[in-house]
């Protein structure tokens, strides 16, 4: 008896590093200090435009979105939905990331498959202007099925604390902006799998591909969108519409004594939400809970900056609605 033998081989692990380093080193900033394999991941932030920096942190998975892409044999949409997951996160407290780190673990190491999740992430730390400086790869069989892994990941930001956004300005009369989403994001995956069971590579009307094709879009970063805007002053609240809907994870930030008044028809809803709701028979409140039904940022205004912040939009090609207002409860 081997390690081997007993289902973990040291050597995928050394190839999956092999394959990984080249592409992770593209999202090195001038920040990182070490290479990947140290036992931690060195990084020098650059304090000089911050009056009192606040390093902010977040950690995160991508659910059971990781069943579909195994079963569509298709790994690289989910390391970028990790990453723009744990951006956005951060995004909505006023912070711009600085480094992210990942955790791999699977029942078999296989280091094509594993690489080509990481080359998701690369993507989207690039695109994002994260380092990603280091992770962990486990092989556990017995935890895991040989066909299965699971993926998380932490990203470390940071925001001037004078900018710090955590809706403590909010008042009743502010009004809420949405923005697009791109699909499911990482969110409802469960509910998902469970309407379209074995019907992964069947075409709807109204969808660009197969519903599994549709399912596996990638995660959308509000960053390059929202970043022009931080320290403005503008934004007195932003939430990250995941798991708990547009009502569940907006409340988080609204102070006491107020509530939200949201207009459900404000916004064109992506045909995968109805083909859910019709295929599966799910109620309305369900929908509503667990899905972003289309929106997967929200930012809370004082009603005259609205114009202001619409026409910025509109001159980012961004298709943004005003959806709903902060009321009185």
């Amino acid at each position: 008896m081997d390690y081997k033998k007993a289902g973990v081989d040291i050597s995928a692990g050394e190839e999956f590093v092999r394959l990984i380093k080249p592409h992770v080193r593209q999202t090195f900033t001038p920040q990182v200090m070490t290479d990947i394999g140290a036992f931690g991941g060195f990084f020098q932030p650059d304090f000089a435009k911050y009056e009192k920096p606040v390093l902010v942190s977040s950690i995160d998975g991508v659910g059971t979105k990781l069943k579909i892409a195994i079963e569509l044999g298709k790994y690289d949409t989910v390391g970028s939905c990790l990453v723009n997951h744990c951006v956005n996160d951060i995004l909505v407290c006023g912070a711009r990331p600085l480094f992210f780190l990942d955790y791999y673990a699977c029942g078999k190491l296989k280091p094509e498959i594993a690489a080509s999740v990481v080359t998701g992430m690369v993507k989207a730390c690039r695109e994002n202007g994260a380092a990603l400086i280091g992770g962990e790869t486990a092989e556990m069989p017995g935890v895991y099925d040989s066909e299965d892994f699971d993926l998380a990941g932490t990203i470390v930001g940071m925001v001037d604390q004078p900018h710090i956004i955590n809706g403590s300005k909010i008042e009743a009369g502010d009004v809420l902006i949405g923005l697009p989403s791109t699909g499911l994001h990482t969110n409802g995956y469960s509910l998902a799998r469970k309407v379209f069971e074995g019907r992964m590579n069947e075409k709807f009307a109204g969808l660009d591909g197969t519903v599994g094709e549709e399912l596996l879009k990638v995660h959308r970063s509000y960053l390059p969108v929202i970043e022009p805007l931080l320290g403005t002053g503008d934004l007195r609240g932003m939430s990250h519409i995941t798991g708990g809907g547009l009502m569940g994870n907006t409340m988080r930030i609204v102070p006491e004594g107020l509530a939200l008044s949201v207009d459900w028809s404000s916004w064109p809803e992506l045909p995968i939400f109805d083909l859910i709701r019709r295929e599966g028979s799910v109620p309305e409140e369900d929908m509503r809970r667990t899905f972003n039904l289309g929106l997967g940022l929200v930012m809370i205004v004082a009603k005259d900056r609205v114009d202001h912040i619409m026409a910025y939009l509109k001159s980012r090609e961004e298709n943004a609605y005003i959806v709903g207002e902060v009321v009185k409860a």
